[in-house]
C-alpha cells in the first residue's frame, strides 16, 4: 500500500526504547557501535527492537536475541523462523545467562521473572535495564537496586521512572507522516522520532511537567531519560523530526518548506493561545534582545533565561556570582553552558567604574554621595542591571522574583527616566480565550487624575500597537456609565472627554499641509 501502516506495540515500543537507550548510553559514555545488547523476547515488538536498534549503529554481531528456548543462533534448528533467523549470530553461548555476562544493555519484552539478579550481576559496569514486559517486568527496579547501584533502569510501568509508553511515538509520529502525505513510515523517520525524543528529554522541564511531578521537577539523568507523555512539546518536536524524516528520505509527497512555521502550527494545535505568543515572539526573533535577569542566582530566574535562549529570542545576561549560579544550575538541571548566556558578578565587573559615575551625576542633587552610588552599582542587582539598560549595555531587565514590584520599580525609576513627553506605567497581557488584552494601570498610579488616566490609555494603545494590534481602549470604573455618581467616575468619564479631544486635534493636525503643522 502507498499509505503509511503502523503497528504500535511493535515499532512504537521500538521506538521509545530507542529514545531510552540514546541517553542510557549517553549518560555511561558508551559508544553504540560497541556496545554488547542481550534481547530476551522474539515477538514482533523484540524484533522490531533490535532492528532499529541495528540501524542506529549497533553491530549485529554485538546483539544477542533470546527466545525461550534459549540464545537464536546460526545453525539453531528447534523453534526458528525467517524473522528469528535474520538475527542469528555466530557464538557458543546457548543460554540468556550465558548472554548476559559482559553485556552492556538488557531488553525484555518477555516475562515477569525472565531476568533473575545472578543475571544482572553478572553484567558489565553500569548496566543499561530496559524491562518490558507488562504488566509486570521481567525484574523489578527495587530487586536491581538491591544488588546493583550502577544500574539504569525503565520499564513498562507508570509508576516506576523511565516508562516506555508508546503514547510518546504513535499520534506525534502520524502527525508528522500525514502532514508530508508520507508513502510509508521508514526506519529513517523512526530513528528521528526516536532522536527527537531522547533530545527533549536533555532538555530543561517545562513547569506544566513539574506540576505533575507535584513540584518535584524531574531533570535528565539516570530517573529521567524518557520524555513523560503529557510535556507540552512533544506535540512540535516529534512530528517535525518524523517530516524531515520523510522529506531527506523521499517518502514524502507534499514536502513542508517552511519547517518553522509548521512547528508554530503544531504548537498552536494543542494552545491556541500559542499562536498569540508566537506572533511576539516572531518580532522579536528579528531583532534579537540582550536581557539582564537581575536575580540571576534564582533558580526560576536561570531556567527562564535558558528558555529565551533556546527559543532563540536574544541573549541573555544573569548577575550574581558565577559559582553559586553554576551550582545551583547543576544541581537544578539547567543547561547554561549554551551560548547567548552570559553571567556577570556586579561587584567583579570592569564597568563599574562607569555606572557608578553615571549614577552619582543622576542622584548627586538628592542628597547620595559617591560612595553611595558605588555601593548600589556593587551592592544592589536592580541598578546595576539598570544602568546597564541605561548606557546601552542590555536591552531589557528582568527583576522581581525576590523583591516587591514597587521596590523594583523604585530601584529602576533612580537610574532611568520615562522617554520626553511619555509616562511609567505598569502593562499586563492577558491572553484569553484567543484574545489577548492589554491592562493598563494598577502597577504604577494609585489614584490617577483625568489627565494621567488619557496619559495611561494612550501609553497602553502605543504598547499594543508596538505588538501588531490595532488598539480598542475601554476604560473601567466601579460605576456603570457614572451611576452611581462619584469622584472616580467622574474622573473616567473626564479621561474619555480628553482623549476625545486630543484625537480630534490630531486629526486636525493631520490634515494640515506640512508647513502649517
Amino acid at each position: 500500500m502507498d499509505i503509511p501502516v503502523f503497528h504500535d506495540d511493535q515499532h512504537g515500543t521500538a521506538i521509545i526504547a530507542l529514545a531510552g537507550l540514546i541517553n542510557a548510553l549517553h549518560l555511561t559514555d558508551r559508544d553504540i557501535k560497541t556496545t554488547k545488547l542481550v534481547c530476551n523476547g522474539a515477538g514482533a515488538a523484540g524484533i522490531a527492537c533490535i532492528e532499529l536498534a541495528k540501524s542506529l549503529g549497533l553491530a549485529p554481531e554485538n546483539v544477542f536475541l533470546c527466545d525461550t528456548k534459549g540464545v537464536v543462533y546460526k545453525g539453531r534448528e528447534e523453534g526458528m523462523n525467517q524473522w528469528k533467523s535474520a538475527h542469528a549470530v555466530e557464538t557458543e553461548k546457548r543460554t540468556l545467562a550465558e548472554a548476559l555476562e559482559g553485556a552492556d544493555v538488557f531488553f525484555g519484552l518477555s516475562a515477569k521473572g525472565a531476568l533473575t539478579p545472578a543475571m544482572v550481576q553478572s553484567m558489565a559496569k553500569n548496566p543499561i535495564i530496559f524491562a518490558m514486559a507488562n504488566p509486570d517486568p521481567e525484574i523489578t527496579p527495587e530487586e536491581v537496586a538491591e544488588i546493583r547501584t550502577d544500574a539504569i533502569m525503565a520499564t513498562g510501568r507508570s509508576d516506576y521512572p523511565n516508562q516506555v509508553n508508546n503514547v510518546l511515538g504513535f499520534p506525534y509520529i502520524f502527525r508528522g507522516a500525514l502532514d508530508v502525505r508520507a508513502t510509508t513510515i521508514n526506519d529513517a523517520m523512526k530513528v528521528a522520532a526516536a532522536e527527537a525524543l531522547a533530545e527533549l528529554a536533555r532538555k530543561d522541564v517545562p513547569d506544566d511537567v513539574a506540576a505533575a511531578y507535584q513540584g518535584n521537577r524531574p531533570k535528565y539523568g539516570p530517573n529521567y531519560i524518557i520524555p513523560v507523555p503529557f510535556d507540552p512539546r512533544l506535540i512540535s518536536a516529534v512530528p517535525v523530526a518524523v517530516a524531515k524524516a520523510a522529506m531527506d528520505s523521499g517518502v514524502a509527497r507534499r514536502p513542508i518548506l517552511d519547517m518553522q512555521k509548521y512547528e508554530n502550527e503544531l504548537s498552536a494545535r494543542r494552545d491556541p493561545l500559542a499562536s498569540t505568543l508566537q506572533r511576539i515572539y516572531d518580532r522579536v526573533r528579528r531583532q534579537p534582545k540582550r536581557v539582564v535577569f537581575a536575580e540571576g542566582e534564582e533558580e526560576q530566574v536561570m531556567r527562564a533565561a535558558a528558555s529565551y535562549v533556546n527559543q532563540k529570542l536574544g541573549t541573555a545576561i544573569l548577575l550574581g556570582r558565577e559559582e553559586q549560579i553554576r551550582e545551583t544550575a547543576r544541581q537544578a538541571g539547567v543547561d547554561l553552558s549554551k551560548s547567548g548566556i552570559e553571567i556577570i558578578n556586579a561587584r567583579l565587573s570592569r564597568r563599574n567604574s562607569i555606572y557608578a559615575d553615571y549614577l552619582y551625576e543622576r542622584l548627586q542633587r538628592k542628597g547620595y554621595l559617591f560612595r553611595d552610588a558605588q555601593r548600589l552599582i556593587n551592592n544592589d542587582r536592580n541598578h546595576f542591571a539598570a544602568t546597564m539598560v541605561a548606557l546601552g549595555d542590555a536591552d531589557a531587565m528582568v527583576s522581581g522574583v525576590t523583591r516587591n514590584y514597587s521596590t523594583v520599580l523604585d530601584d529602576v525609576r533612580r537610574v532611568i527616566d520615562a522617554r520626553p513627553g511619555h509616562r511609567v506605567i505598569g502593562v499586563t497581557l492577558a491572553l484569553c480565550r484567543g484574545r489577548t488584552v492589554l491592562v493598563a494601570d494598577t502597577a504604577v498610579h494609585d489614584m490617577p487624575n483625568s489627565e494621567e488616566l488619557a496619559d495611561i490609555a494612550e501609553e497602553a494603545a502605543g504598547q499594543a500597537r508596538r505588538m501588531g494590534y490595532e488598539p480598542r481602549v475601554a476604560m473601567l470604573a466601579y460605576s456603570t456609565f457614572g451611576h452611581p455618581p462619584g469622584e472616580r467616575s467622574e474622573r473616567v468619564q473626564e479621561a474619555v472627554k480628553i482623549l476625545d479631544k486630543r484625537r480630534s486635534i490630531s486629526n486636525m493636525m493631520a490634515r494640515w499641509p506640512p508647513m502649517w503643522r
